[in-house]
């Protein structure tokens, strides 16, 4: 093989990919241990407010207890199948309510005369709390997913709408410009520079909605409901089991968290093309 080639060859060779332990001691390498200090300094204070009884353990239960209670809920209580259940209602609802979004909201971006026919209607459900409409939803649906799934879908689908519009109404009108230049027909133009332009307040939106989704099928599952993770912490609450109660909100807490680094991770796969300022290591 020539000098030229290998050097070509050594050019074109994607680098090697770090190991997950790599990956993990150069996260915590730039700082990203700082992270953990919140956490380890709550459940520090929380320990020492249990030991000290600042607090009765009936109210706020040591966390060991609170540890004993999740593997008994796991075991003996069915926790998984609750949790599939919350998952399956907030899934669904999330597809449906951001493809909705999704597309009126480039319908409507694309066309003032769509825009015109939604917008009374669209402005005055908006504001009408998921939660004011769910008494008339479980008369019309019963009790069961399909109530929950609706509400939480209407919670989903105005803040993609709404960002999908103003993204695409935000596209910087020198692209435009430059699509008709170059005589770029109208399905061109949509899907090579008004589309693109307009995806990172989309994304934006699909994190904040799924996110959303999630806070609130705890609410939808504790006003009506056998099953779910937000009817496990209104039954702890009645019952005065703070330990339940506790293990509930740290579950939603991690799964939330989850969910918002998962869309962020989507994110930036989507906009790997897009650099942007990410801020200072101070």
């Amino acid at each position: 093989m020539s000098a030229a080639a290998e050097v070509i060859g050594a050019v074109q060779a994607p680098p090697a990919r770090p190991s997950r332990a790599g990956r993990l001691r150069r996260a915590l390498g730039n700082g990203g241990w700082i992270g953990f200090m919140l956490p380890l300094l709550v459940l520090a204070w929380w320990q020492t407010a249990v030991a000290l009884q600042w607090v009765d353990k009936v109210f706020l239960p040591e966390p060991i207890a609170v540890v004993r209670a999740f593997w008994t809920m796991l075991t003996g209580q069915n926790l998984l199948l609750d949790f599939l259940v919350s998952l399956n209602i907030v899934g669904q609802a999330f597809l449906y309510g951001s493809l909705l979004g999704v597309g009126l909201g480039i319908a409507a971006g694309l066309s003032q005369k769509v825009e015109r026919f939604f917008g009374p209607t669209f402005d005055t459900i908006r504001h009408i709390p998921g939660i004011a409409w769910f008494p008339l939803i479980v008369l019309w649906l019963g009790l069961g997913a399909p109530a929950k799934i609706l509400v939480i879908a209407k919670s989903v689908f105005f803040p993609v709408f709404l960002n999908t519009l103003q993204g695409i109404r935000s596209v910087d009108k020198s692209y435009v410009e430059l699509a008709q230049v170059l005589t770029l027909t109208r399905g061109q133009l949509v899907r090579k520079v008004i589309l693109p332009a307009a995806t990172p307040s989309i994304m934006v939106a699909l994190r904040y909605a799924a996110g959303l989704a999630w806070a609130l099928v705890v609410v939808a599952e504790g006003l009506s409901g056998l099953e779910g993770l937000g009817f496990l912490i209104f039954r702890a609450q009645s019952l005065l089991m703070t330990d339940q109660l506790l293990v509930c909100m740290v579950v939603i807490g991690l799964i939330g968290f989850a969910i918002d680094r998962s869309m962020y991770a989507l994110q930036r796969r989507v906009l790997r093309w897009k650099q942007g300022f990410e801020g200072t290591g101070t």
